[in-house]
């Protein structure tokens, strides 16, 4: 599997599709010309959900509290454009978001400074003000260049010890014992 997604499927054949080529016909053009693995090629596209790994709770969670603290919320995703309504149906918490930029609709994909700077001219955000979480340091390395602050996603644990630290969220206090200090 991880030849197939380093050799065939693999970051520089996908990439196009963040930025807005549609995946059937890439799928078959690459089907063509690997037809021992065109199943596989077949099932990167249809089966994609699978692929992300499902849904960490703990980061649903961090976003709802994020906001029911009054704070908006802005997606910027890398993501092909055919994709993200079916996600969006699916994980009702994407429905949440104040604003969403998604590449494949736009053209562009991080870590391009021009989607960071549309994300914040549609959403009237300023850079300074505006915190950017992200798994990948090249994003961040992106948004920081702009002026915006940065948090690397790691974990859920991680991300709400990091928003506690940058103010957004208020820290977690475990309940203590009756009698304990």
């Amino acid at each position: 599997m991880e030849r197939f997604l380093d050799e065939v499927c693999s970051p520089a054949w996908h990439a196009p599709h963040d930025r807005g080529v549609p995946t059937a016909p890439s799928c078959a053009a690459l089907a063509s010309r690997h037809p021992d693995l065109a199943e596989p090629i077949w099932a990167w596209s249809s089966r994609s959900d699978e692929m992300i790994g499902g849904v960490d709770a703990g980061s649903v969670e961090i976003l709802r509290a994020v906001k029911e603290s009054g704070l908006p919320c802005y997606a910027l995703t890398n993501m092909e454009a055919e994709t993200y309504p079916v996600r969006r149906g699916r994980y009702p918490f994407l429905q949440w978001f104040d604003g969403t930029v998604v590449s494949g609709w736009e053209g562009m994909a991080k870590p391009d400074p021009a989607i960071f700077r549309l994300l914040l001219d549609r959403h009237g955000l300023m850079a300074e003000t505006t915190l950017m979480i992200d798994d990948r340091g090249e994003n961040l390395d992106a948004a920081d260049r702009l002026g915006m602050q940065t948090l690397l996603f790691r974990s859920s644990r991680q991300l709400r010890t990091g928003l506690e630290a940058a103010g957004v969220l208020r820290r977690s206090v475990a309940p203590q014992r009756p009698g304990a200090r």
